[in-house]
């Protein structure tokens, strides 16, 4: 598969292109994602990304089972200690941005199917947006795996513990209004305006402040697993970073002065 990354005004769209296997994730493909994550991170010029499929099939069915999971299960096997020689796949690991590498928005316009590490690619992601015919399954319990690409981790810190146990547990499949039900997804629009609705959005978040914008999610996530008492005190060090910002200064400058902010990411 092809990771493809194209940029259009501040904002990034990285698209994962493989539609004969619904753009499952190879061994190479794990790598390659993990790079691109790498490189919209380092380029300032941009301030929002979009992780798409291509066609119109499927969004991504997960690691390939015919390639990666048995590449994977072998290595296990063969190793002294299953569990160092599972940690010690680091691009693995970052494809699915476990470390929380990527600080900038990150979208997801869900195009058809969504299954086993799709959805695992999805819980990274921080607003989604689906076709209203997508489809979502964590199938790995039905082929003897579990879904360790976060999922146990991620899900029932993201939507009701009982439909996370009903997704993690049965691999039943959810319609795209049943996983906005669950929270799983903002929302599901008709997949002729799947495009406009996520450009619309990214556009939204593109033209607010970078380094607020950026603070707000690292905050988010560095807060997600502390005691209220330390996670204000973690708030409040990433505000004093932002309300030092020239940034800062420019948006209530235009606030007064009714006129849009020029914001210069500084």
């Amino acid at each position: 598969m092809a990771i493809g990354i194209t940029r259009d005004d501040r904002i990034a769209t990285v698209t994962l292109s493989d539609p004969a296997s619904l753009n499952s994730l190879a061994l190479a493909d794990f790598a390659a994602l993990a790079a691109a994550w790498d490189e919209l991170e380092a380029d300032d010029s941009v301030r929002v990304v979009i992780v798409t499929g291509e066609g119109d099939r499927a969004f991504c069915a997960g690691a390939n089972l015919k390639e990666f999971i048995p590449l994977l299960t072998e290595k296990l096997r063969n190793s002294p200690d299953p569990f160092a020689a599972f940690r010690s796949m680091d691009t693995v690991h970052r494809a699915f941005l476990k470390p929380g590498q990527l600080t900038k928005p990150l979208i997801a316009a869900v195009n058809g199917l969504c299954v086993a590490g799709g959805i695992e690619l999805l819980q990274a992601t921080d607003i989604r947006i689906a076709a209203a015919d997508a489809m979502f399954s964590l199938q790995e319990p039905r082929w003897g795996l579990l879904p360790a690409g976060g999922s146990t981790v991620r899900l029932p810190r993201q939507i009701p513990f009982p439909w996370a146990m009903e997704i993690l547990l049965t691999g039943s499949f959810l319609t795209a209004r049943q996983a906005a039900a669950a929270g799983l997804i903002n929302r599901a629009v008709p997949r002729d305006e799947l495009g406009e609705e996520v450009r619309k959005v990214a556009g939204r978040i593109a033209a607010n402040g970078p380094i607020a914008v950026r603070a707000i999610k690292q905050s988010v996530l560095a807060c997600l697993d502390l005691p209220l008492s330390q996670a204000f005190e973690e708030e409040m060090r990433w505000a004093a970073r932002v309300f030092v910002s020239e940034d800062s200064r420019e948006g209530p400058r235009a606030f007064a002065e009714k006129r849009e902010p020029d914001f210069k990411g500084r």
